[in-house]
Formats: structure tokens, C-alpha cells, sequence
């Protein structure tokens, strides 16, 4: 068990709207929110990296683009130029769907290529790569597959789902990948996240990064939990 201060739990947070009409006071809004609460990230479609990097200058809030977003339906070559792209304009995390079509193809060297590229474009901008498998389209034995092949390749971490299609996480799915997965990599659970039980039960499962966009809501649930219980800090 780990010891967690409120702002520890804000530290897992990646802090997210991904909605194709955000507008920009949206952003704006988003980033003032991860910058009062701590957030560890705002995770943003990857055109507004550049918008939310100003917005953060003088900050430790990382900016999250999103790659791929959200069918993963790219080249290999055009998922890094996307990366390379969002980074250049100040991500410095990166959140990418994997090809599910190769995926069920069972096409696993196209799948560990493309994810090295990806990881390689992160790895020297010295910025964290995550890889969204989206757990709720893909068999069992299709996740466990993926989590070999980033064992391989080594992102920072496997992530649960986009949040855009017909299931989010589950507490299963991120025990099932933190078994898999190598103990470097680490698990992000991320859709349909929206209560203090929800995040709390993912970090208990295994999960050190949670992305949601229910944040503020869940980290002033806990905050109340922890003042009507006398403590600044909860055991998980």
C-alpha cells in the first residue's frame, strides 16, 4: 500500500477534453483548472498543443496531445509526423491508438513498429509516450499480446481507452495489463471515470495515471472525504 496526499492524487490526473468543438475558452478553462488543482496534465487534441503550452509557460502542467484520435485509422508515418508536430509545438506527453485493424489482423510486427516509432519520437524529446489499446474492442488474449509488446518496446504507458467508444475502464482491464505488462511500464486507466470510488478503485488496481474529465468533481469529492475523516492523507 502507498500513502496519498491529496495532491498526489491530483499528480496522477490527467486533466481532459477532447471534444472536437472545444472552444477556446474550453481550453482556457481547462488549463486554469489543471494549474489551481495541481493536475498532472491536460490531455487535448493535438492541434491545441501550441494554445495550451502558452497558456501553462511558467507551470509544471504538462500539455497531453492526443495521436491518432480517436479510430487510431493512420499510417505509421503519419502518426509520428503527428507526434513530432505536437511536440515541436510544445507537448510533452503523447497519447496515441494503436491500428486496431492490424490489431485483429494479428499483424503484431506492423503493431510493435508502430508503436517504436511513436516511442522513439517520444523518447528523444525526452517526453512520456502512452499507448491507448481501447481494451473494450479487443479479446483477452489481444490485450495480453499488447502488453508484450510494449514490454518490447517500452512506452511510458499502456492506456486503457480513448473514452470515445462503447466502453471506458475497467478495474479488471487495468489488473489484467498491470500483470502483463514489464513493472517499467506503467498503467493509465482513462473512460468513464467520473467519481471518487471510480479513481480511487483504479489506483488500487494498479493504474498511475488517470485521465478524465470529471476531475474537478472527484478530487473535491476527496477532499471533502478526507476533512469530514480528520486526515490529509488516504492509504491505497
Amino acid at each position: 500500500m502507498r500513502t496519498y496526499s491529496l495532491d498526489d492524487l491530483a499528480q496522477l490526473v490527467d486533466h481532459t477534453n477532447l471534444h472536437p468543438d472545444a472552444t477556446r475558452a474550453d481550453l482556457e478553462r481547462l488549463c486554469d483548472e489543471a494549474r489551481l488543482h495541481h493536475f498532472k496534465t491536460v490531455c487535448v487534441n493535438s492541434a491545441q498543443s501550441a494554445f495550451c503550452r502558452g497558456l501553462l509557460e511558467g507551470t509544471d502542467v504538462h500539455v497531453g496531445a492526443a495521436i491518432g484520435f480517436p479510430l487510431g485509422q493512420t499510417s505509421i508515418a503519419t502518426k509520428a509526423f503527428e507526434t513530432r508536430d505536437a511536440l515541436s509545438n510544445g507537448a510533452n506527453e503523447i497519447d496515441y491508438v494503436v491500428n486496431l485493424t492490424e490489431v485483429k489482423a494479428a499483424n503484431w510486427d506492423y503493431v510493435r513498429d508502430e508503436m517504436r516509432a511513436i516511442v522513439d519520437a517520444c523518447n528523444e524529446a525526452g517526453a512520456t509516450s502512452k499507448v491507448i489499446f481501447e481494451n473494450c474492442l479487443l479479446t483477452q488474449d489481444e490485450k495480453i499480446r499488447l502488453c508484450e509488446i510494449a514490454s518490447e518496446v517500452q512506452p511510458t504507458f499502456v492506456k486503457t481507452s480513448t473514452g470515445f467508444s462503447t466502453g471506458g475502464a475497467t478495474v479488471e482491464d487495468v489488473r489484467l495489463m498491470r500483470e502483463h505488462v514489464d513493472e517499467r511500464v506503467k498503467v493509465k486507466a482513462a473512460g468513464g471515470i467520473r467519481s471518487a470510488d471510480d479513481l480511487l478503485a483504479m489506483v488500487r488496481a494498479g493504474a498511475e495515471r488517470i485521465g478524465c474529465s470529471a476531475s474537478i468533481a472527484i478530487i473535491e469529492e476527496i477532499a471533502g472525504r478526507m476533512r469530514e475523516s480528520g486526515v490529509d492523507s488516504i492509504e491505497l
